[in-house]
């Protein structure tokens, strides 16, 4: 068998190429003490050991944990912790919400009050111009959008969708100023996934994703990249999956992901970066829904 990885050669194989499977128990072993290993006293958890807990790895490092079928740990104090926690925009609402759904909680009616809120007031539809921190103009509207579908709360979605078309682009991709990228094409995807509309029919988008697509494995941000990262990687699976479509190369793709394990057991965005749990629940999503988890 063929190298798959640093980590995984010095743990002595962990992807059995044959059988489409994750072979080596050891290899999930490690990625959910990584993750536990960074909940603090509070409940709440951090990719950085010993900083402050916040909304975001919380909400990654306990959907990791519930792929792997690991129990939460201090379950109590981590939906304590939640509870607690100021809430003050649309990116703290929505990882709290979806934190507490993981942990089997019932939202009450504020959840529910703020996301008809945020419809009425029209922001969702997001900004053309983001910050960079941003991975793509459509990220607001996937959120709210994901949130009004969990909390049952209506809205006019021909608008939404409307505005999605409008940054449609000749490619097939979806992005700002005429410039496609795999972020804004999932973001956009799965927003209109959200709003019933039938993306199969999305047939210039599929191949603009297919242009994403590497042989050697993973996918880049734009057809024109050469190097993949975990997230592109995991968008492009992702959107594939949306369209109905699979990864035509699924063995190299999982390679790739697993050269991205560190030591520590976390997954970072490319081969020497630093562990962190978004792109730990990324790697874990994509072998998974490649099959070999």
């Amino acid at each position: 068998m063929r190298e798959v990885g640093r980590f995984a050669l010095e743990n002595k194989n962990v992807l059995d190429l044959r059988r489409g499977q994750l072979v080596n128990p050891f290899h999930i072993k490690s990625v959910i003490k990584y993750i536990v290993s960074r909940q603090n006293e509070d409940g709440g958890y951090s990719f950085v050991q010993g900083a402050e807990s916040n909304a975001q790895d919380t909400h990654y490092g306990l959907a990791t944990l519930r792929m792997l079928d690991s129990p939460f740990p201090n379950i109590a104090k981590t939906v304590k912790w939640l509870l607690e926690l100021n809430l003050d925009s649309i990116y703290s609402y929505y990882y709290v919400t979806k934190a507490l759904v993981l942990c089997g909680e019932r939202l009450n009616d504020r959840f529910k009050e703020y996301v008809i809120s945020t419809i009425s007031s029209g922001i969702h539809f997001g900004t053309e111009d983001v910050y960079v921190e941003v991975s793509s103009e459509f990220e607001l509207t996937f959120m709210v959008l994901e949130l009004a579908n969990m909390l049952n709360v209506k809205y006019d979605s021909d608008e939404v969708k409307k505005w999605i078309f409008k940054l449609k682009n000749a490619d097939g991709g979806f992005g700002a100023h005429r410039h496609s990228n795999i972020n804004s094409t999932y973001y956009a995807v799965a927003s209109l996934n959200f709003l019933n509309y039938n993306v199969n029919m999305l047939h210039d988008t599929k191949t603009f994703l297919r242009e994403c697509e590497k042989p050697y494995g993973g996918f880049t941000i734009i057809p024109r990249s050469l190097m993949p990262y975990m997230e592109h990687t995991y968008y492009g699976v992702m959107t594939l999956n949306l369209l109905g479509e699979s990864c035509r190369f699924p063995s190299q793709t999982a390679d790739f992901v697993l050269r991205c394990q560190n030591a520590n057991g976390g997954f970072a965005r490319s081969d020497s970066g630093i562990s962190t749990f978004e792109n730990t629940f990324q790697a874990v999503s994509i072998l998974q829904k490649l099959g070999f988890l």
